[in-house]
């Protein structure tokens, strides 16, 4: 059993052993409108929103193919190397080396609403970046629900990752110099709080370790995430919403950034992504909009490994490199 297996609400139905019909819904179920919780959703509409099973009727599938396509990659190039970066067993980089000397690094953080899957599930993008002249580094960190609901040891997990890739990047001959990073869903959400990290006042190392970031339809403000349906497995608190909401701190951010989403992503999805960007270009950063036209979420995490797709293509041009 993965944990996707365990997941609440109606993404469980959806990610039920194989055989089980989908519900074919876009959006929430037709019902009395209720008061609003937050702008103009009641509660079933903003759990809908922050529930893409709603909106993406094969999204098990997806996520399916995309273990499947993992392994077929582990095959064609071999396992990945795994080394650890901190001091708890889940505190392993899978690292998948290109054959170039000194070669650019890009760390994924993969996404699974903050407590599913693992780094095992997204090695299907190593053979782009490989083949392209990158390695390829994929952090396994904490389920939320395993830290009694607390983001931020998750936050402190991808962090401790990152700083280990630039301290330790000549073990694998790659560049700490050139380092980027980027994720989908939470892992967009992650990645974005890794690039507000005091990276100097934290790790003793340079400010600017990160050089781009492509943050794949994530979660950018926390408070009304806080009152959706996630609230059952994340323990929410003003600390943490403060803490963990990167837009509160595009201040803080050094690097470009790009920011990516699909047009047929629930709507909450889609105004995070907007208005982070918005923030972004408010605040005099560098930033760069990607609305990919007729793509679900999970349609958008499948991109990240395909060299033509909206995310794969704008990951290996951060880069600097184009697909072999």
């Amino acid at each position: 059993m993965t944990k996707f297996d365990s997941m609440p609400g109606s993404m469980a139905a959806i990610t039920a052993a194989p055989g089980v019909v989908q519900e074919c819904r876009l959006g929430p179920p037709e019902h009395h409108k209720g008061p609003s919780v937050f702008l103009d959703y009641d509660q079933l509409e903003l759990d809908a929103a922050y529930d893409q099973t709603y909106y993406e009727p094969l999204i098990r599938q997806t996520y399916a193919r995309l273990a499947s396509n993992s392994e077929a990659v582990r095959t064609r190039l071999g396992a990945p190397r795994q080394v650890d970066y901190g001091p708890t067993e889940i505190e392993k980089l899978d690292i998948f080396r290109t054959d170039r000397a000194k070669a650019p690094i890009f760390v994924f953080i993969h996404g699974g609403n903050w407590y599913a899957l693992t780094a095992s599930n997204f090695g299907y993008a190593a053979e782009m970046f490989t083949k392209a002249g990158a390695h390829y580094v994929v952090p396994d960190f904490t389920s939320v629900t395993d830290v009694g609901g607390d983001l931020t040891v998750m936050a402190a997990q991808v962090r401790r990752a990152i700083a280990w890739v630039y301290k330790n990047a000549a073990t694998f001959d790659g560049d700490p110099d050139r380092i980027y990073i980027g994720g989908p869903s939470s892992g967009g959400h992650l990645c974005g709080v890794a690039l507000v990290t005091d990276w100097e006042k934290e790790f003793d190392v340079p400010s600017t370790i990160v050089k781009a970031g492509l943050c794949i339809s994530g979660i950018y403000e926390l408070t009304p995430v806080r009152l959706s349906w996630r609230r059952t497995y994340v323990n929410f608190t003003d600390v943490m919403v403060e803490s963990m909401s990167p837009q509160r701190h595009v201040d803080k951010i050094v690097a470009p950034v790009i920011v990516a989403y699909g047009n047929l992503e629930t709507p909450e999805f889609q105004r995070q992504s907007r208005e982070f960007a918005a923030a972004l270009k408010t605040g005099g950063k560098s930033v760069r909009v990607i609305e990919a036209k007729n793509y679900t979420h999970s349609a958008m995490c499948e991109s990240f490994g395909r060299p033509y797709g909206p995310c794969g293509r704008a990951a290996l041009a951060m880069i600097d490199l184009v697909p072999a």
